[in-house]
């Protein structure tokens, strides 16, 4: 990923330990403004044009372009996330068109999208009836190199879409199921104490999974840090109070307690495990050294481990 020249030569470096040329996308700013360069900059500094030497010096090969609009997190409807896929596609369609005449003759990708965009396209465009902003869309995906002039391929990229988490379920991208049947990541958390006997103006257990374990990314969707599944549960549900959440959160610990307040008992005992749900999957899997996969056919409770996928760290 580059927009900046100084980070060319980086090239030359990679090449001699690689033995084989780097693939480049330039970034483009399509509004989130974390990087990249707005879409009649992409030749920042003669970067484009610098680019492409390297490319002939065998040190390069570009790609493409990409953008990714972490905006789509802040919508509630599938229509919103579309309407920012559709603008960060016609962005680097646009940084393309403007520098074609600087642009190697061959077919080039416009990368693109995040997962509330992603899924709210794959649901919107099998509608019948399209918003606007949906037709666009469509036509765009459809026929890319017509609407932006050369030759061009969109790709959608989605790095969360495979595991999901309360943030993506709160952009209400499509009609979704329970947050267990959904999500495929989460914490299992030890319970350090109960407080189910007037100790606080309401219940609430104490877990051992606080900032540390989840992460500190909040949810616009309900005041927590986690969602507790029922997973081992002696109770499943606490009346009119549904669910238990990870209400506040400390370094090394969190409190669980019933969302939007008081409630009955916490149905948890001192020992025992629970499983959290978290909000943002990104942060949560960077805390952690590997991912133990569990198969749910097995025991009927998804407790028996059946491998062990080690993540790459050190971003």
């Amino acid at each position: 990923m580059i927009d900046h020249p100084d980070q060319l030569a980086y090239l030359h470096q990679f090449h001699e330990v690689a033995g084989l040329p780097a693939g480049v996308f330039l970034k483009v700013d399509t509004g989130y403004h974390r990087a990249g360069v707005p879409p009649d900059m992409l030749n920042k500094n003669g970067l484009l044009e610098k680019v492409l030497l390297e490319e002939r010096l065998g040190h390069a090969r570009l790609i493409g372009v990409y953008s990714h609009s972490s905006l789509s997190y802040a919508a509630t409807s599938p229509e919103a996330a579309v309407s920012y896929l559709k603008t960060e596609i016609e962005g680097c369609g646009r940084a393309l068109h403007q520098h074609a005449s600087i642009l190697p003759d061959r077919e080039l990708v416009i990368s693109v999208g995040a997962t509330p965009q992603v899924v709210s396209a794959r649901s919107l465009l099998q509608e019948e009836s399209l918003s606007p902003d949906a037709r666009a869309l469509n036509s765009l995906l459809r026929d890319p190199s017509a609407h932006m002039g050369g030759r061009v391929r969109v790709e959608l990229h989605a790095g969360v879409y495979t595991l999901l988490d309360m943030q993506q379920l709160a952009t209400n991208a499509q009609s979704w199921g329970s947050f267990e049947e959904e999500i495929a990541i989460s914490v299992i958390a030890e319970v350090c104490s109960v407080y189910n006997e007037g100790e606080r103006d309401k219940p609430e257990a104490l877990v051992a999974a606080g900032t540390l374990a989840l992460g500190r990314e909040p949810c616009k969707s309900y005041p927590g840090w986690a969602v507790v599944g029922n997973w081992r549960r002696e109770s499943q549900r606490g009346g009119s109070h549904s669910r238990l959440i990870v209400e506040r959160i400390s370094q090394e610990h969190g409190i669980v307690a019933w969302e939007g307040g008081g409630g009955p008992a916490i149905p948890v005992r001192v020992g025992q495990a629970v499983r959290l749900y978290p909000n943002h999957a990104c942060v949560t899997g960077a805390l952690y050294g590997w991912y133990l996969v569990v198969d749910s056919n097995e025991d009927g409770e998804g407790s028996t481990i059946v491998d062990v996928w080690t993540r790459t760290t050190g971003w």
